[in-house]
């Protein structure tokens, strides 16, 4: 099973799609607390869903899969460090019982978005290792 992350900051849409397209991604798994913002840009809520339709990848919101606005708000703030927010957003997917209430089968060559330009600092890549632990027949492709 593979399963992808990216981020859509610091990449055009044609940029954006095209990695999509060559990984023959068909759904994209939307991970963001906020995607209505105007930085969204091509991402934003709005528009985001008929772009992929175009090109003929599905679109899901899980905002479950996102870190509390208070634990977001505090590692962007530099309130607490990537160590506490780590320890704080893998607390938060075992409280929401992700594991349980998953659709396994969505996962395979679906990609986790969110919108760090890389998944270093990022809790798509926090999630998916979760996952991976949770489920050994994943595999992890950041892109």
């Amino acid at each position: 099973m593979n399963l992808y992350t990216i981020g859509f900051a610091q990449k055009s849409a044609e940029q954006f799609f095209n990695i999509l397209k060559k990984n023959n991604i068909i759904r994209v798994i939307d991970i963001r607390l906020n995607n209505k913002s105007q930085l969204a840009g091509f991402t934003n809520i709005r528009d985001f869903p008929y772009f992929l339709k175009i090109h003929n990848i599905n679109y899901i919101h899980k905002p479950e899969f996102a870190p509390s606005k208070e634990l977001l708000t505090g590692y962007k703030n530099k309130a607490i460090s990537w160590d506490e927010y780590k320890k704080a957003y893998n607390n938060i997917l075992i409280e929401r019982n992700i594991t349980e209430k998953i659709d396994w089968n969505i996962l395979n060559n679906s990609v986790l978005l969110c919108s760090e330009p890389t998944p270093d600092n990022c809790h798509r890549r926090l999630l998916a290792e979760y996952l991976a632990e949770k489920n050994n027949k994943i595999k992890i492709k950041h892109l």
